[in-house]
């Protein structure tokens, strides 16, 4: 099995940073793809960023100059550094990994969710 456990989200105002961290661990061989995505009240969930084992990002629009997704691949962990932040970023955000758990299987793996609150 494997386990993503998020933290690092919380209440900030408009205009404030925060730092989200996710750590992987459980029977993993690797990690292809890590990234985030964000869930807002009656609203879909979306893709924030994602970063490959080699490094490579991918940016939502919304998140493009603002945010910065990086990961250590030796922990297992993926961050998301959230800056000027905006009343509309309020909503829950999931760690996803591609983990690889055997010779050919991989296991689409996601957190449970942290809260950010950005007060106007």
């Amino acid at each position: 099995q494997v386990q993503l456990v998020e933290s690092g989200g919380g209440l900030v105002q408009s205009g404030g940073s925060l730092r989200l961290s996710c750590a992987a661990s459980g029977s993993i061989i690797s990690i292809n793809t890590m990234g985030w995505y964000r869930q807002a009240p009656g609203k879909e969930r979306e893709l924030v960023a994602t970063c490959t084992r080699d490094g490579n990002t991918n940016y939502a629009d919304s998140a493009k100059g603002r945010f910065t997704i990086s990961r250590d691949n030796a922990k297992n962990a993926v961050y998301l550094q959230l800056n000027s932040l905006k009343p509309e970023d309020t909503a829950v955000y999931y760690c996803n990994a591609d983990v690889r758990v055997g010779p050919v299987r991989w296991h689409d793996s996601w957190g449970q969710g942290t809260q950010v609150t950005v007060s106007s």
